[in-house]
């Protein structure tokens, strides 16, 4: 069974950074994407970024300020997120399709910033 753990969330100041990452526990398997969606509350999960091998996308709020990155062999993706907004305040979700279609999500971490 794999499981995804976030790592990296917590309290910033706005324009600060923060880094998150997210790696799997258990069984290994290859991911064909990975990414962060964030939720608050009332609201659906919306992406925030995600990678595919080669390609990144990224939702228009956070495009110049976010960056997402992975490391293939490890199965970590990170998140970097610079010039954070009281506006980013979210639960923070890690998510991972393997190639048989197979989707995982992580538990989220809380990321909040204070104006």
């Amino acid at each position: 069974q794999v499981q995804l753990v976030e790592s990296g969330g917590g309290l910033v100041q706005a324009g600060g950074p923060l880094r998150l990452s997210c790696a799997p526990s258990g069984s290994t398997v290859a991911f064909r994407t990975m990414g962060w969606y964030r939720q608050t509350p009332g609201n659906e999960r919306e992406l925030v970024a995600r990678i595919t091998r080669g390609s990144t996308n990224y939702a228009d709020s956070v495009t110049g300020r976010f960056f997402i990155s992975r490391d293939n062999a490890k199965n970590i993706v990170y998140l970097q997120m610079n010039s954070l907004e009281p506006e980013d305040t979210a639960v923070y979700y890690c998510t991972a399709t393997a190639y048989s279609g197979q989707t995982y999500w992580g538990p989220g971490t809380q990321v909040t910033v204070s104006s």
